[in-house]
């Protein structure tokens, strides 16, 4: 039903080849805080700084080419989108950095979720610190190999 979110950022992106569309509860649960993501642990420094984009002119389905085009203006370059009240997209060069963009901003979220949730405040990298580690831990190859690691996971039924 939503597929303006996946046709219009594939044809607004030149060198994307994937686009990831999830509801993921620790995500939907982040962007309704309206907080901003921090680099609580490596995950995060894949999407911030600076913060992760949003989307925030409806939290109802992407259903027509016009709220696509819009969603895809949003995102603009960069690697995932938060819809608040709604879900998220992630984008990449191909399906391991799409799926594994995805899979770390559903991670980043749920840890920064448990860290508000203790009450006490919390330290993150920042950007001095942040960017660098980004391109260390999440590298075209390192996200591939992250990927492949969860595929031998599955149960081979699955794979």
């Amino acid at each position: 039903m939503e597929y303006p979110i996946h046709t219009e950022i594939l044809a607004s992106r030149e060198g994307t080849g994937c686009v990831v569309h999830s509801h993921a509860e620790s995500v939907v649960a982040f962007a309704a805080t309206g907080m901003s993501l921090r680099a609580i642990g490596h995950e995060g420094t894949l999407f911030t700084p600076p913060d992760v984009a949003r989307y925030t002119d409806t939290g109802d389905l992407i259903r027509t080419p016009e709220l696509g085009v819009d969603v895809a203006r949003a995102m603009g370059d960069r690697n995932a989108l938060l819809i608040p009240h709604h879900g998220f997209v992630s984008a990449g060069p191909d399906l391991p950095t799409a799926v594994m963009t995805a899979v770390l901003l559903d991670k980043a979220c749920r840890m920064q979720l448990t860290v508000a949730a203790a009450g006490t405040g919390y330290p993150w990298s920042h950007d001095d610190e942040a960017l660098p580690k980004r391109d260390r831990c999440y590298g075209p190859r390192q996200l591939g190999l992250a990927r492949d690691y969860l595929v031998r996971r599955l149960p081979s039924s699955a794979r």
